[in-house]
């Protein structure tokens, strides 16, 4: 009797050290060390946070880092757990357009999937189309607004980087130093969720 008590208690310890230890991982911070040529971004990103995130926990003011300082940075289970149901509401949703289109006639379904492929990924001919719908896809912002910043901001040239300030791309974002056009929007959806329509000065 004694040892079946001592083995219920000894179970139940390792349960609640476990349980214990999980709740601690949920919720871990970690500390980052700033390398040269980190950017809040690609920190935000590397963690799974947001820009802003890193930021305040981290009083950061004007995405202004340097080599060497510590950040701390909260990870949780739950981010992970929002770009799951995320990426499961996107998928549901891209079903329902494709069941949607299949029963239409076959003229339009053609004529919906030559659109959609001339906008939904990047083929090389496709560049205005693309990053303009997929800027107004998701932000919110109109198709028009964003021609007239990448106009402004690049004349829709994917890879030039100005020499006085390093920034970089269809957008001159300065949180990145490389990248194809589909990381470029990326990065300017992640800086306008972040800053809003002020990352451009509008």
């Amino acid at each position: 009797m004694k040892k079946l008590v001592s083995t219920i208690v000894t179970t139940l310890a390792a349960a609640a050290g476990l349980l214990f230890a999980g709740v601690l991982n949920a919720n871990a911070d970690s500390t980052y060390t700033v390398k040269s040529g980190d950017s809040v971004w690609a920190i935000a990103q590397k963690f799974n946070t947001t820009i802003n995130h890193v930021e305040t926990t981290n009083n950061i003011k004007g995405h202004y880092i340097l080599p060497g300082q510590k950040l701390s940075i909260k990870t949780s289970s739950t981010s992970s757990d929002n770009n799951a149901s995320s990426t499961t509401s996107n998928t549901t949703s891209s079903s329902a357009s494709t069941t949607s289109s299949s029963s239409t006639s076959n003229a339009t379904t053609t004529s919906t999937s030559s659109t959609d492929s001339t906008t939904s990924s990047y083929t090389g001919s496709n560049l205005k189309s693309y990053v303009l719908s997929q800027m107004q896809s998701r932000t919110g912002v109109s198709a028009s607004t964003w021609n007239t910043i990448i106009t402004r901001e690049s004349n829709w040239q994917p890879y030039v980087r100005n020499s006085s300030s390093g920034a970089y791309g269809l957008f001159q974002n300065m949180h990145i130093s490389s990248g194809s056009v589909e990381e470029q929007v990326n990065a300017a959806v992640a800086l306008y969720e972040a800053q809003g329509m002020a990352a451009w000065a509008l």
